[in-house]
């Protein structure tokens, strides 16, 4: 039996060609996990999702306080994935950083690149004076949820849901 193939992943910044060409693609797939969700309807998803996209990075990559990355294999250079995290806390949380989107690209997948993009996240979060990460993943996505353990992730909240 094959093992996965631990990968070593460097992030950069990513380019305005690089946004473009995910956006459109984020903003449709975040509808599509809420509509899957059940959180909104299917009629609703994407103008929903479009205003909080655009409430989030009024300024593409370089909106205040988040930061997005490109995911590269150290090795041969290619670009296997993205990132995204904001700087956020308020008075009733302490300052962190939260994790929007992870992806990486179909054809990279299953090989470990998301587990040492992941790992790589720590350097630059520590890099802005953060001390902690937390993100949302939709009870679905057990291969995320999968990742996130494995990653030292925990549960801090959790909600459930039943259609009657």
């Amino acid at each position: 039996m094959q093992g996965v193939i631990v990968m070593d992943v460097n992030l950069r910044a990513m380019t305005q060609d690089e946004y473009r060409e995910w956006y459109d693609w984020a903003v449709e797939d975040y509808a599509k996990g809420h509509a899957a969700a059940g959180n909104w309807t299917q009629e609703q998803a994407l103008e929903l999702s479009r205003k909080e996209f655009a409430a989030l990075l009024p300024e593409g990559t370089a909106s205040p306080g988040q930061h997005l990355y490109t995911i590269v294999d150290a090795q041969d250079g290619t670009c296997v994935g993205m990132v995204w995290f904001a700087e956020r806390g308020s008075d009733h949380e302490p300052p962190h950083a939260f994790i929007y989107n992870i992806e990486i690209w179909e054809q990279r997948r299953g090989k470990g690149y998301a587990k040492a993009a992941m790992l790589a996240l720590e350097s630059e979060v520590r890099a802005v004076g953060l001390s902690r990460i937390a993100l949302h993943v939709f009870g679905g996505n057990e291969t995320a949820i999968r990742l996130y353990e494995r990653t030292g992730y925990r549960a801090t909240n959790i909600l459930m849901s039943k259609d009657i």
